[in-house]
């Protein structure tokens, strides 16, 4: 699985209704609307690197109201929940 943060700039009269176009497209797992310089945060997943063409550069940036983008591939997760499942194999509470 590729997970990609996808940092948006969109028309500031269209936050919601961007998230929501956003949102519904097939590789988009989340779309957050944000504080600071940029007005949206996606979360893509896709099973291959080239997919991420296809759901970034050929639908995201094609929304109307979508000015500007930058992509964040990810390497590796970090979660403190993960973290805590994985201390506590074995130990019941």
């Amino acid at each position: 699985m590729i997970t990609a943060f996808v940092l948006i700039k969109t028309d500031a009269s269209r936050i919601p209704e961007t998230a929501e176009e956003i949102s519904a497209i097939d590789g988009i797992s989340e779309v957050y609307s944000v504080t600071g310089e940029w007005d949206l945060i996606a979360v893509a997943r896709v099973a291959k690197h080239e997919d991420l063409a296809d759901v970034i550069a050929d639908r995201l940036s094609k929304v109307p109201a979508v000015v500007h983008t930058t992509t964040h591939i990810a390497f590796r997760a970090y979660s403190r929940h993960d973290l805590d499942a994985a201390f506590s194999l074995g130990f019941e509470q």
